[in-house]
């Protein structure tokens, strides 16, 4: 008999991950975060032409050949914003606003089919002067590719919710409204 035909069956709200909070953030703590991500030639042109990057560098192949790299570069504001979407499920899902990113450093090139893998590391903390329900967070992104190269460097800079604000629960996780999907009994 499967769980579903079992008579004492009943279905529960169980948590999931709802984020950190600005009370779980403790300096010195490295999150490694989860799934690293291949880079893709539609990716960059992709990117390129949203932004209007008008390097060839980064969509014109006889133009890159001749250069020392002897290929496309992948857009470097891609390789930030990936990085950034990357740390979000560790560092800023319960963030009201990023107040910065700061010492940006592209350490070494990435290319089409490279895979990304980021971390970040708390490096402050603090009450925030003016909103007493958010703290101030800054962290140093890290980003590395597949051969363990680092990329990518930053600082970013996060205002946190407190836990006791957000108010999370299995029937409402950050992020839903009130009411929606399976509610407890």
């Amino acid at each position: 008999m499967s769980d579903s035909e079992d008579p004492d069956h009943e279905t529960r709200l169980v948590e999931g991950w709802q984020g950190r909070f600005y009370e779980d953030f403790r300096v010195g703590d490295v999150y490694k975060h989860p799934f690293g991500r291949t880079v893709t030639e539609t990716d960059n042109v992709w990117f390129t032409n949203v932004t209007m990057n008008l390097n060839p560098m980064h969509f014109n192949e006889a133009y890159a050949a001749e250069t020392e790299f002897g290929e496309r570069l992948v857009d470097g504001t891609f390789v930030i914003a990936l990085a950034v979407g990357m740390s979000v499920v560790d560092v800023s899902m319960n963030a009201t606003a990023n107040l910065g990113y700061d010492r940006i450093r592209h350490h070494a090139p990435v290319f089409h089919g490279d895979t990304i893998f980021a971390e970040s590391e708390v490096l402050d903390r603090r009450e925030s002067d003016s909103r007493d329900h958010v703290g101030i967070v800054t962290t140093e992104l890290r980003a590395y590719n597949q051969e363990g190269t680092k990329v990518l460097s930053l600082e970013r800079t996060p205002m946190v919710l407190k836990r006791e604000h957000a108010q999370p629960s299995a029937a409402r996780p950050p992020g839903w409204p009130e009411g929606v999907g399976t509610q407890p009994e």
